[in-house]
């Protein structure tokens, strides 16, 4: 990227505070698919002159595995690490492209220590487009046909919708809904720590059912908010060979294609 973004010990040596802390997350940091959706919200965020930053290197994972998988003592002192630094920081408002980490840290938090507002990057977003910050024009996506998978953590857990489809409508494209969305939202397959596990034997895997939902509404895009859903729908679109024909896309990858970014 032709920017460089500040990390909070930067703006701690200005004596200075960003606008919000992004929260990368362990699939923004480290995963390469991932890590193409941390770029396209830095980009958005660097365009419209928001001030953020980074924990860079003080960023470790928010527990949310080891809670899901069971171990709450691993999870306790993971997030008491975490509290801890963000605390001494005096952080008051995070952002996260990563519907796990958003849940954790404004759900699981507080109760240990660690009270900020947490928002997904879909909400801060269409914050940003309210407040006249955020324009976008949809011109490129014009007349596709895009279809939204509702991911758990930000809708069923936490009752967010209308953030994802209102910036997907900034697009001028055609929303199509899946028979199971919104609150009757089928799981990608991956929640509960699922992601880092082979699944249990059955007739078929959970990401395949949700991809053929998909798929029957033959979408040019997929649009996801969440990158464990955007591995499990990519693994989808695969196995019924239509890779070459189908796009999964988390929507501030959308954005920053309509920006041109």
């Amino acid at each position: 990227m032709d920017f460089t973004i500040k990390t909070m010990a930067d703006y701690a040596a200005e004596g200075k505070s960003p606008e919000v802390l992004f929260w990368v997350g362990c699939a923004g940091s480290f995963d390469d698919r991932a890590k193409k959706i941390t770029k396209a919200f830095c980009k958005i965020l660097n365009k419209i002159g928001v001030e953020f930053a980074v924990l860079g290197q003080e960023e470790s994972c928010t527990g949310d595995p080891a809670k899901r998988a069971g171990n709450e003592f691993v999870f306790q002192m993971m997030a008491m690490t975490n509290i801890e630094v963000l605390n001494a920081y005096e952080v008051k408002k995070i952002v996260t492209a990563c519907p796990h980490c958003f849940n954790t840290l404004k759900n699981e938090y507080p109760s240990l220590g660690g009270n900020y507002e947490v928002i997904h990057h879909t909400q801060f977003l269409k914050q940003l487009m309210n407040e006249g910050r955020l324009k976008i024009e949809g011109g490129a996506f014009k007349g596709k046909k895009i279809t939204f998978h509702d991911p758990c953590y930000l809708g069923r857990a936490n009752g967010e919708y209308e953030a994802p489809r209102m910036l997907l409508e900034k697009l001028d494209a055609e929303l199509v809904e899946m028979k199971r969305c919104k609150s009757n939202g089928l799981c990608c397959g991956a929640g509960g720590a699922q992601m880092f596990k082979e699944p249990e034997k059955g007739n078929k895997d959970v990401n395949i059912e949700r991809t053929e939902e998909a798929l029957s509404f033959e979408p040019k895009i997929i649009a996801t908010g969440c990158p464990f859903c955007n591995t499990m729908l990519t693994d989808g679109v695969k196995h019924f060979n239509k890779n070459t024909e189908v796009e999964v896309k988390d929507i501030v990858e959308l954005l920053a294609e309509a920006e041109d970014l």
